[in-house]
């Protein structure tokens, strides 16, 4: 089912501006709060150049708690860990994980890789202080929506090549490419919430002219090798312009031996896991999520 919000704004995207864009764009709203008991906390972590704001999801019961990285997404140019917070309340709740959302640099006044450094940064943090956080060192995984997922799998990527073992990435949606050829792109261009348009516009926000498409910290599908990946859980929708590069990435995971459940929500757009409380799918895909992740790190 589409939903009320799948037009998204109308734009002219040819000169539109990032401050007009957060203007105009109203990031879509869970018609109900999440009865998901959770405590949360508010931390920095400093950057050579300033500081990253950092929510954190505690669970009820006594800790230590594994740890999960969650980065939100929005086209690498809005949103905050307001936006995602039903889900973040959802996975901290259902998994039993402590959630550590940071509230990193957004392009296109911070482009890449800034934000990404950002998600870095925090993610170290969180293991550097992981018995004052009540978090458990040896049990981590990464997790994001859209372009947060881009950041996710990046960083598993990224620890995998610095010896850090993580016990699971969880990619919802996620921008894995920076390439606008799949046939998604094509079926989907047009009044399905996030068009290859809008898409397209994010990814020149992102990216400074000299950026290389190759690099697979941009495009984390385009890795010469995903062996040794932490197992992966990616959820992916019907009616998406991203659908096809992320069910193409779990595909290279399976053949690289990387443990890989992944599914496809028949009938949904983009972002429908914001409608938490609302859709119906939304619910059950994030209960699908808390599951896989509840279940990776505390086997």
């Amino acid at each position: 089912m589409i939903d009320a919000f799948s037009e998204g704004p109308a734009l002219n995207y040819s000169i539109l501006t990032a401050q007009e864009f957060r203007a105009a764009f109203d990031v879509p709203a869970p018609l109900f709060q999440t009865t998901d008991s959770v405590k949360i906390k508010q931390r920095t972590v400093a950057r050579p150049d300033g500081a990253v704001r950092v929510r954190l999801y505690y669970p009820e019961g006594g800790g230590p708690f594994p740890i999960t990285l969650y980065i939100h997404g929005g086209g690498f140019v809005i949103g905050t860990p307001e936006t995602t917070d039903g889900i973040c309340r959802t996975l901290a709740a259902r998994a039993k994980s402590l959630i550590v959302s940071p509230d990193y640099r957004l392009a296109p006044e911070e482009p890449f890789p800034a934000g990404l450094e950002d998600c870095w940064a925090t993610l170290q943090w969180a293991l550097d202080n992981a018995n004052a956080l009540d978090g458990i060192v040896e049990r981590v995984a990464v997790a994001g929506d859209s372009s947060g997922g881009n950041f996710a799998a990046v960083i598993a990527q990224m620890a995998r090549n610095c010896g850090l073992t993580l016990k699971h990435q969880l990619l919802l949606y996620p921008v894995l490419d920076h390439n606008f050829q799949t046939p998604s792109y094509s079926e989907f261009a047009q009044g399905y919430f996030l068009t290859s348009e809008m898409m397209r516009w994010f990814w020149r926000q992102y990216l400074p002219a000299h950026a290389e498409d190759n690099d697979w910290r941009i495009s984390p599908s385009r890795q010469e090798t995903l062996e040794g990946l932490p197992a992966a859980t990616i959820i992916t929708a019907e009616y998406d312009v991203l659908r096809d590069e992320a069910e193409a990435f779990a595909c290279r995971l399976i053949l690289s031996g990387v443990p890989t459940a992944f599914r496809r929500y028949q009938g949904q757009i983009h972002g429908f896991l914001l409608q938490q409380g609302a859709i119906d799918d939304a619910d059950a895909a994030l209960c699908a999520a808390a599951e896989a992740l509840r279940l990776a790190l505390h086997a």
